[in-house]
């Protein structure tokens, strides 16, 4: 079979427009692959730099395959439909590794087309060390490195406006774009740089933060030779990502041109105020999957899909998620519910297997973070108890009592809660604690929920008598009864 490369294959190439901090699987199924589509259906014409921002040689360079790769993007579409669409992607010019060619990475500055920066270095990448100095060829942490390569733009440009850029980190902490551009402004004071460039960062470049959303598998190890023969070349880029994508960006919206959104199907949205949507994210995805596993798993379920695929629990999720958790958001409910009905359909995913367990670690953050949130609201708002979330609640505390059908569960979780639950339910299994006071020992964790949940009308009953239930009677049968099934 022949290679992939751009002799080989003739695959447009476009002028340098945007530079990216970072080679790995995800941009590639998700920034570049957003940027190649673009470039087939508008006028964007842009290619893209990609700099490797870490001093590692074990990966070659995308530059081998002259920057081309494969994206396998599998799932369920809008319809429930399974697709799977290989496509070549043709956005990438070069990568630049910034370690062993310094100076090609600082020559970009001086390119008038280049108008946006992406970045994915991974959480720990938005950093500052103290000790990065403007003459280091290049500076450790990526916002030292980002204020070098700025700086030199300002200098060549002579801070004019025009060369200002639209920066746009995709690491996943909150308010990306902010942190970034908080810690830029202080190597400005570290390395005591001119007001003026600290002037031209403010007035001439945006720091805009991101949310980003889907699931990139990376790397198909186990199917590689299998796809090579059915693409009938060799791609050792190839990066596999689920059907759904969503990227949002709080940012001026004239980014919105920038990129040439205009007639695109892509799922980009440019927004004043990303907290919204964060908000949706954390509450219906990430809160339907931590309110899914403990009570799946104890039914002796061990992934999302077999679960999704027993109409038990797909009532059960339906049924938290359009009842209890839409109703706590902020965005228009008609967006809300095509994200909903994208999340059932995301955990549908035959591709994708996830493990419950995996799922379950450090549950009770997880809680803490992605349901509780919805649960103050929910009641606030009804003054009743949300039923599927108790249920929910008495499943995580069934589930940490560390054992299905008679057999130990490997937890991980905070040192602090297992011991509690395990002497909770040493007591309880003892007859020193009745299950009502155990319900309340968990709700009433002010240092871990930061209130006493037992203050919340009737929680403390509803999630004993479900817990009871599901003691005497299983968990798939305590969601029948709650559900009339």
């Amino acid at each position: 079979m022949q290679a992939l490369n751009r002799k080989n294959f003739n695959k447009n190439k476009y002028p340098t427009k945007i530079m990216q901090y970072g080679e790995g699987n995800f941009l590639r199924a998700f920034i570049d692959w957003q940027i190649d589509k673009l470039n087939e259906t508008s006028d964007l014409n842009a290619g893209v730099a990609v700099i490797r921002p870490i001093d590692y040689d074990a990966i070659p360079l995308l530059n081998v395959q002259d920057g081309l790769y494969t994206t396998i993007i599998r799932g369920l579409n809008e319809q429930g439909e399974t697709v799977a669409d290989h496509r070549i992607i043709s956005s990438i010019n070069e990568e630049i590794p910034v370690y062993k060619d310094f100076p090609r990475y600082m020559a970009l500055a001086e390119n008038p087309d280049l108008k946006i920066i992406f970045s994915n270095t991974t959480e720990a990448g938005i950093e500052y060390i103290d000790t990065d100095k403007l003459n280091d060829a290049p500076a450790k942490a990526f916002p030292a490195k980002l204020t070098q390569w700025l700086f030199h733009r300002f200098n060549y440009f002579n801070g004019s406006t025009d060369s200002g850029m639209v920066i746009i980190p995709c690491e996943l902490i909150d308010y990306n774009g902010e942190k970034l551009k908080e810690i830029v402004f202080q190597y400005c004071q570290l390395w005591q740089l001119p007001e003026a460039f600290s002037n031209w960062l403010s007035e001439a470049n945006h720091f805009c933060s991101s949310l980003v959303d889907r699931i990139v598998t990376g790397f198909p190890r186990d199917e590689h030779q299998q796809l090579q023969e059915s693409l009938g070349y060799l791609d050792n880029f190839m990066v596999t990502a689920e059907y759904f994508h969503l990227f949002v960006i709080q940012g001026p919206q004239h980014l919105a041109e920038l990129l040439c959104l205009q007639d695109s199907d892509l799922n980009i949205k440019i927004v004043d105020d990303i907290s919204p949507y964060k908000q949706q994210k954390v509450g219906i995805l990430n809160g339907a999957h931590t309110a899914l596993v403990p009570l799946a798993y104890m039914a002796n379920i061990d992934s999302v899909g077999e679960a999704l695929a027993d109409p038990l629990f797909e009532k059960y999720l339906t049924q938290l998620i359009f009842a209890e958790i839409i109703p706590t958001l902020d965005l228009p409910e008609d967006e809300l519910k095509r994200f909903a009905n994208d999340v059932l359909n995301r955990f549908r995913n035959p591709y994708i297997c996830h493990l419950l367990l995996s799922i379950s670690l450090n549950s009770m953050t997880k809680f803490k973070t992605r349901i509780l949130p919805q649960l103050h609201s929910y009641v606030a708002t009804n003054n009743a108890v949300p039923n599927m979330m108790a249920l929910a609640i008495a499943g995580q505390i069934l589930m940490y009592k560390g054992l299905r059908n008679d057999q130990p569960i490997e937890l991980s979780d905070a040192p602090q809660w297992l011991e509690l639950f395990n002497t909770l339910w040493h007591d309880f299994d003892n007859n020193a604690l009745s299950l009502t006071a155990l319900v309340e020992q968990v709700l009433g964790a002010k240092w871990h929920w930061e209130s006493d949940l037992n203050e919340l009308p009737e929680l403390t009953a509803t999630v004993t008598t479900h817990l009871r239930t599901m003691l005497t009677d299983g968990v798939a049968a305590t969601l029948t009864k709650e559900l009339g099934q």
